[in-house]
């Protein structure tokens, strides 16, 4: 197709006049296929790796949107409910700087950032330790943290929201945060390239990630993004994943009704707005939401040290696409560019169908 062509020689042109020798991996979907992916760059410079459809890149806060969606499969499951209170399966919340019974936060004010609480936690080294520690890492950081407004109130992007979230989910079916995401989601939908740790044999596979440059001094920084991979503290269940478009398109077909996991209505409340703002740009459940005259995209960006991505569908038409890049900064616009994509395949479908219209007309 003339579109996807037309992009595909974009994401080309965009890597190498980046100049950094990175790399940009990408997929496109409609409804239940992947009818294009491909990769650009190198995976990694010093080895002297080229990218394809196997690279491993950190999804950073990609992550929310399979924490919501595990979330509303416990709902589904009946091991809890959204308006349940965390404190009935978290105690430890109630240690919130400010906290009463005023301040009660519930399942759905954190997955759909209106609890109230700060982005980040005031406590030093917060986002840094081994995952094995990111449990102990969200409830130190808990007195550490308080709120900017009453919950309910309003739209506050928190990551610690979504860390407590994790855990109180882990609390609530009484099994590890990790393990079920690994066991509801990543394996009915044979995402057999996506880890909170990439273990040694995908090791190969990882791309290298690339700080600093435009965003630091002018240096090109890899040591900051590898020494990530030892751990993100408290921020596994906001940005610990691992993945590649492949996987990550199995995950958008996933919540566009092409598998059994979650029934239509849960995926619908995850996909309408759940914010007391009522604009063009709101909030799900674990995704944002754009909305004009023209297009419905569910989606969600990405970004931490070395690393940056997105990945959205549009709900009318079925068409998603996902891009991932080992560098934090580019030609490749990832907050417009994929919305051009998506307008234009739905401006195609459009056509495509008015074209059939016409012609069963002409032969009726």
């Amino acid at each position: 197709m003339l579109i996807i062509d037309e992009f595909e020689n974009q994401l080309k042109k965009d890597v190498g006049d980046d100049n950094v020798n990175g790399s940009v991996s990408a997929s496109v979907i409609k409804k239940n296929k992947i009818v294009w992916s491909n990769a650009f760059g190198y995976s990694d410079i010093n080895e002297n790796i080229l990218s394809d459809s196997n690279t491993i890149y950190r999804t950073g806060s990609i992550t929310k949107p399979f924490t919501a969606f595990l979330m509303m499969k416990l709902v589904q499951d009946g091991v809890m409910e959204l308006g349940n209170p965390v404190e009935v399966y978290f105690p430890e919340i109630r240690e919130l700087e400010g906290y009463s019974d005023a301040t009660r936060i519930t399942f759905h004010q954190l997955a759909s950032h209106t609890s109230g609480l700060i982005r980040e936690p005031e406590l030093e080294k917060a986002d840094s330790g081994p995952i094995e520690g990111w449990e102990n890492k969200v409830i130190q950081s808990i007195p550490k943290t308080s709120f900017e407004n009453k919950p309910g109130d309003k739209f506050s992007y928190s990551n610690i929201g979504y860390g407590i979230l994790g855990l109180a989910l882990s609390r609530a079916a009484n099994e590890p945060f990790t393990k079920m995401i690994e066991e509801k989601i990543f394996k009915p939908l044979n995402m057999n390239n996506s880890f909170f740790v990439v273990p040694e044999h995908k090791l190969k596979n990882l791309s290298q990630g690339i700080s600093g440059g435009p965003f630091g001094d002018g240096e090109l920084d890899m040591e900051t993004p590898k020494n990530e991979h030892q751990g993100r503290g408290y921020k596994v269940p906001n940005g610990g994943i691992y993945s590649t478009p492949t996987d990550l398109g199995k995950f958008l077909m996933s919540n566009m009704g092409n598998t059994n996991i979650l029934e239509k209505k849960y995926l619908e409340i995850m996909h309408t707005n759940q914010t007391p703002e009522k604009t063009f740009h709101s909030y799900g459940l674990g995704f944002g939401l754009y909305q004009d005259n023209a297009i419905a995209i569910v989606e969600h960006s990405g970004a931490v040290r070395g690393y940056s991505a997105y990945f959205g569908f549009e709900k009318n038409y079925g068409y998603g696409v996902v891009i991932m890049r080992n560098y934090n900064w580019g030609t490749t616009d990832f907050n417009l560019d994929p919305k051009i994509l998506l307008r234009k395949l739905i401006e195609y479908e459009k056509n495509k169908w008015k074209l059939c219209s016409a012609r069963r007309a002409w032969f009726s």
